[in-house]
């Protein structure tokens, strides 16, 4: 991890295209500007947490409902041979 000092209004660079600038400390709170392009996609971490924890949520239903439909379908498709090989 790099470990910086800032002063207000004073920033660091990150790649070529986002900037991450001190606006204000008060106490134990810094306050941070960021510049990025619209393309770039910044959250507070907590959020980006929740976020991620929600996707993984999201993929494993996704992967039950798959699962789902698959035995569905495989139910169906014996019924149908079995109708076939009684005719």
């Amino acid at each position: 991890m790099l470990v910086l000092t800032r002063k207000i209004d004073q920033g660091i660079m990150i790649g070529d295209n986002v900037r991450v600038i001190v606006v204000d400390v008060r106490g134990d709170q810094v306050k941070l500007g960021i510049e990025a392009p619209r393309d770039v996609v910044v959250h507070r971490e907590e959020i980006y947490r929740e976020i991620q924890a929600e996707n993984a949520r999201a993929a494993l239903k996704a992967a039950v409902d798959l699962r789902k439909v698959q035995e569905a379908f495989a139910a169906h498709r014996s019924a149908q041979k079995s109708e076939q090989s009684s005719d």
